[in-house]
């Protein structure tokens, strides 16, 4: 089934066949477990749910306690990544992105939109100066990302003092008079270190998609998870849309 040349290996007709074959099985073994999963009446069991870092570490646990509280027997397992993840292998049961995910099977609600401001510390010595204005920028990972690319025009030929992966770290530095960053407004609104300074650029945000399999949407345990997930971003001022849609 494997055509080996001097330089690689091919499948042989056979063999893409069977591989084709063993893909379709796989997903069938998942449409099971989705379907078993979607079935169960009570309220318990885990649900996995997916969320960039920037709403796990400075949103999400925030209300983990009043999740718990509401759904006793219901274990919410947060992973702490951006990365798309498949609802169809079950990599994850619900998932919250900053990009609409396009995964064919998923179902897709828009939640609410994160805003950004230019931020630096009160004792940046070139606070009201923007032509000195440094930078905090993302490093070379980061290149086509959306606040990056919005950050860059920003800056235009003004310098970049440092590059940090970790949007936490942005505030860190901030907040130590390293340069203007580009932050989230509901991460540093009320924090008494920095300032919001005005710039002549474009206003920028990022819409908080939610996703689930479709189906797993109808599942008592998916459903308490995206209604928790519905009602803390709407709660959350900062995060208002007016025009969230549905899918």
């Amino acid at each position: 089934m494997i055509d080996r040349q001097p330089r690689t290996c091919r499948l042989t007709a056979i063999g893409q066949r069977v591989f084709e074959l063993a893909q379709e099985m796989e997903e069938s073994a998942y449409a099971v477990e989705r379907l078993l999963d979607a079935s169960r009446s009570p309220l318990r069991g885990k649900v996995t749910l997916s969320a960039p870092p920037v709403l796990v570490a400075n949103f999400l646990v925030k209300h983990l306690a009043d999740f718990r509280r509401t759904n006793p027997d219901l274990q919410l397992s947060v992973l702490c990544e951006a990365r798309q993840l498949s609802l169809s292998r079950r990599e994850a049961d619900v998932v919250l992105r900053l990009t609409r995910p396009e995964e064919p099977t998923s179902v897709v609600r828009k939640l609410g939109r994160m805003s950004f401001g230019l931020y630096a510390s009160k004792d940046y010595p070139h606070l009201h100066d923007p032509s000195a204005w440094e930078f905090i920028g993302y490093d070379a990972g980061f290149v086509g990302v959306s606040q990056q690319k919005w950050l860059m025009s920003v800056a235009g030929k003004r310098p970049i003092a440092c590059e940090i992966s970790d949007i936490n770290g942005h505030v860190v530095a901030a907040r130590a008079g390293a340069g203007v960053a580009g932050l989230p407004d509901f991460l540093v609104d009320s924090d008494a270190k920095l300032q919001r300074v005005p710039h002549a650029g474009h206003a920028f945000s990022r819409d908080i998609w939610m996703a689930v399999h479709r189906d797993l949407r109808r599942s008592l345990q998916i459903r308490a998870v995206m209604d928790f997930l519905v009602k803390i971003v709407a709660d959350n001022p900062a995060f208002a849309e007016p025009d969230a849609t549905r899918d």
